[in-house]
């Protein structure tokens, strides 16, 4: 059985990291408040130009099996014909 005492120093540590943490975010969005940005993970996405790779993605469920490919249409691959399209390019506005 463990020592509580060794218990409750660990909980105090997890704690104090937990705050420390939580400090840090709220220091970032004061940061960003003042200077009127938002966060870097939608800001910074970068835009799909037209010379730009377009992938859909295909799985097949009997051979548990997917496969890129540049066009919508399904691939010919021997004794697999159940392809289903799993997720397209992101649309263009």
């Amino acid at each position: 059985m463990p020592n509580p005492g060794m218990y409750r120093g660990d909980r105090h540590r997890k704690e104090d990291q937990r705050k420390a943490k939580l400090e840090a975010k709220k220091a970032r969005k004061a940061e960003r408040r003042e200077i009127g940005t938002s966060g870097p993970e939608i800001a910074d996405q970068a835009e799909v130009g037209p010379g730009e790779i377009v992938e859909f993605v295909l799985f097949s469920p009997s051979k548990g099996r997917t496969l890129t490919t540049p066009n919508k249409a399904a691939p010919t691959v021997d004794g697999i014909d159940d392809w289903m399209l799993l997720s397209e390019p992101p649309a263009r506005n």
